[in-house]
């Protein structure tokens, strides 16, 4: 019997030597863990934070540099555009009010305000002036035709969870960093609020909001509509304290539905200032023609009967 085990052994032994070579050689990569101290937090301790921001925070000034870009797989291309600079009003709930100044001459290129449903837009430079509701029913090739104020305030502000028409789902998730201490790319867990809207019709995923475990403050937030289609995603970065508010310095949108992104970066911020009517009024300048995007109609506008009391905050 040992004689015959003996050359079994033999045969198994070099069968096995070169396939544990092989095992020792291959190898993968991973992902390294980040070494950020993360914090705990539980969903309502989120939805407080949550909140309490959007309750403290009504109105505020800010003046911000504008790096914007349009197109994607749909174009087949991305244009990027020249950085310009301008300013941002918001009274809450609803009222909003941007101003784009052309490079040097300091000149308006754009100036557009919202109350929430409807939208008016000046674009002095094609002597233009655009209304219409902050709803796209088909977007245009033209990435000025599908800029709304409202999609810029619903990514600008965190809206408050509404209880009485909303549920909060918590969802312990985690995403890509660059690892503080190590300067390589680290997995890092975070916190997901999923904000469920009900209606008549049902329910549907409105918001998802996305926490960063190191400072507990939101980072990213995804919009959806009730088809479940993403359409707006924000990312803020670089929050600052202002007076107990935290407030972010860096603020990237992206209409991915449009195909137009644009990143904001805030240069000056007041927080809380009253903010009169007159501020958020817009007239058609004389002479300028009308163009209306719900209905595409185009008509001559005369002199309006008043002016624009805004005042440039820089």
């Amino acid at each position: 019997m040992y004689r015959l085990f003996r050359p079994a052994a033999l045969v198994l032994t070099l069968a096995i030597l070169p396939l544990s070579g092989c095992l020792i050689r291959t190898e993968r990569a991973v992902t390294r863990v980040s070494t950020a101290k993360l914090q705990d937090a539980t969903l309502d301790q989120l939805v407080g934070i949550i909140n309490n921001e959007a309750a403290r925070l009504q109105t505020f000034v800010a003046t911000v540099d504008i790096d914007f870009s349009a197109g994607g797989a749909k174009k087949g291309k991305v244009t990027d555009y020249t950085q310009v600079s301008g300013y941002i009003l918001v009274r809450k709930p609803e009222n909003m009010r941007m101003v784009v100044k052309a490079p040097v001459v300091r000149t308006n290129l754009v100036d557009m305000v919202s109350n929430g449903r409807s939208f008016r837009l000046s674009v002095p430079a094609k002597n233009e002036f655009f209304v219409g509701s902050n709803q796209i029913a088909k977007p245009s090739d033209q990435p000025l035709m599908n800029l709304r104020p409202q999609h810029i305030l619903d990514a600008l502000l965190l809206k408050p969870v509404d209880p009485e028409k909303e549920i909060a789902v918590l969802e312990q998730s985690t995403e890509i960093v660059k690892d503080a201490k190590t300067h390589k790319s680290a997995e890092e867990a975070n916190y997901v609020v999923l904000v469920i809207e009900r209606d008549p019709q049902g329910s549907f995923l409105s918001r998802k909001i996305v926490f960063s475990r190191v400072d507990l403050l939101p980072h990213e937030q995804y919009v959806y509509d009730r088809q479940a289609q993403l359409v707006t995603f924000a990312r803020y970065d670089n929050f600052a304290d202002h007076g107990g508010l935290m407030f972010p310095e860096i603020i990237d949108i992206q209409r991915p539905i449009e195909e137009y992104a644009f990143r904001l970066t805030v240069e000056k911020l007041r927080l809380n200032e009253p903010l009169e009517d007159g501020q958020f009024l817009l007239t058609q300048p004389a002479g300028s023609k009308l163009v209306n995007l719900d209905e595409q109609n185009t008509s001559a506008q005369i002199r309006p009967e008043s002016k624009d009391v805004v005042k440039d905050p820089q």
